[in-house]
């Protein structure tokens, strides 16, 4: 199972990022997929969780309104479009889904891509 996210970087305060996750080793469209993030110092947060067919999702409080996750199964990557960015966005964001393999359910986590928002 491999996760590489990309899309990260600087933007300022009110701005747009759009964050992708390529996936591989896996049948992508058969699970659900989460982007979390993390600021040092703090735990990693749940930001949003996109279901199989992409019909489904969910959000963090804090983010509704302004972040959207998407899927492309045929292309096998997830999608994380965040508008208005505020200074709290500011994080590691990682992309993670679960997987049932070899008999156990464990999770797999990309690298993560930095998110910088200035003033």
């Amino acid at each position: 199972v491999q996760l590489m996210e990309s899309g990260g970087g600087l933007v300022q305060s009110g701005g747009s990022l759009r964050l992708s996750c390529a996936a591989s080793g896996f049948t992508f469209s058969n699970y659900a997929m989460s982007w979390d993030r993390q600021t040092v110092g703090k735990e990693r947060e749940l930001v949003a969780t996109i279901w199989q067919t992409g019909e489904d999702t969910d959000y963090a409080e804090a983010v509704k309104g302004r972040i959207t996750i998407s899927r492309d199964n045929a292309n096998s990557t997830l999608y994380l479009q965040m508008n208005n960015l505020n200074l709290s966005d500011t994080a590691v964001y990682y992309c993670n889904t679960k997987i049932f393999d070899r008999g156990r359910w464990a999770t797999y986590w990309g690298q993560g891509t930095q998110v910088t928002v200035s003033s």
